[in-house]
């Protein structure tokens, strides 16, 4: 397809309801792929401008427009949160974002393009979307920033102004690579690792630990099982949500892409579960928090247990059907404090997975 196909086909499948990610696959393209394709000057209601790379001066610059959304998604699970980019800093390419509502994990060597966007409305009497927009080499979004009612549009358009180079090239992106199908599982001295995970005093500890016995997360996870792990059926995360909002226990959500990972920390309220068009999504949608999850998309679910200064940590770790890790759970808390008993109480009775069982 030449350019105008590629505009044509995406607004075609936008029209149809479908969202700007699945549009873009719908024609056979990477989301960052079909957004590129809208550059410069023409009469569609998507339009992009691309963005100078200086990602961690860009994402300081937010702090002016006030309450932005913050969205950060993977395959399977999409975290969004309303608040103000500030406390950003880094070192080498790893970077921070440490406010009171945007907690971000920036990994900065993963982020080849920025654009801004602006989607015009169909009700020309509305608004148009406006937002940055950040992907990796193959065009899938790392990280994406909304402008909201409550922002500060001329700040907002002060930004847009500084980090726009409208006589910038195209970004160019690789295809999109498939996932790797696993490979067989190394010879572990499991004796030994587990050993390693009982002396872990920090759970940033956990990579440095898998790194060193050269085993992926869930390979380790299995290493322990019934010590320090178990598997829990598939509706634990529904269930672990749901008891979380009625108990008003406050929980730490993780979500990460290639290149950041987005933390929420704090009570949840509406938990929505919801079948749509074959797929079925686990909402939580509250006031600056959105989370939807695929619960058809849960391939394993663990309990974890991490030893630490502070006593044992415990997450609520949740895998696709390919072993691509979806989200992760932990019950809020700062550092240097015990973990809270009413989040170890909820994962104590989640009903573990029986041998044989595929839930």
């Amino acid at each position: 397809m030449n350019i105008a196909e590629i505009r044509n086909a995406y607004q075609a499948a936008r029209a149809k309801g479908l969202r700007a990610r699945d549009a873009a696959e719908h024609i056979g393209l990477s989301e960052g792929a079909a957004l590129a394709a809208h550059l410069g000057n023409h009469e569609q209601p998507t339009r992009s401008v691309a963005l100078r790379p200086d990602w961690l001066a860009l994402l300081k610059s937010l702090q002016a427009c006030g309450p932005l959304l913050a969205l950060t998604r993977n395959r399977s699970v999409v975290h969004e949160k309303t608040g103000v980019y500030e406390k950003l800093s880094a070192q080498n390419e790893v970077g921070l974002a440490l406010g009171k509502e945007i907690d971000l994990r920036l990994f900065f060597k993963q982020w080849h393009a920025g654009l801004a966007v602006t989607e015009l409305h169909a009700d020309a009497d509305k608004p148009a979307s406006s937002s940055l927009q950040f992907f990796n080499r193959h065009g899938q979004a790392v990280h994406k920033v909304f402008l909201r009612d409550s922002s500060d549009r001329a700040a907002w358009q002060a930004v847009l102004d500084q980090w726009q180079d409208p006589h910038a090239a195209t970004p160019a992106f690789d295809p999109p690579t498939a996932i790797a199908p696993k490979t067989a599982e190394p010879a572990v001295d499991a004796a030994a690792f587990a050993t390693s995970w009982a002396n872990m005093s920090d759970v940033h500890q956990f990579f440095p630990l898998l790194r060193e016995y050269g085993v992926e997360r869930q390979h380790g996870l299995r290493l322990v099982e019934g010590r320090f792990t178990r598997r829990v059926n598939h509706g634990s995360v529904r269930q672990m949500l749901m008891e979380a909002a009625f108990d008003n226990t406050p929980i730490m959500v993780f979500v990460g892409s290639s290149g950041c990972i987005q933390i929420h920390s704090g009570p949840i309220k509406r938990v929505e579960p919801l079948e749509m068009r074959g797929q079925v999504w686990l909402n939580v949608l509250d006031p600056g928090f959105n989370l939807h999850l695929r619960e058809d998309h849960i391939g394993t679910v663990w309990v974890v247990e991490k030893p630490s200064s502070d006593g044992t940590i415990t997450s609520l770790e949740v895998f696709d059907q390919q072993g691509e890790l979806m989200a992760l759970f932990f019950g809020a808390r700062k550092p240097g404090h015990p973990e809270l008993t009413e989040w170890r109480h909820l994962l104590a009775h989640l009903t573990g997975v029986e041998e044989g069982s595929l839930s």
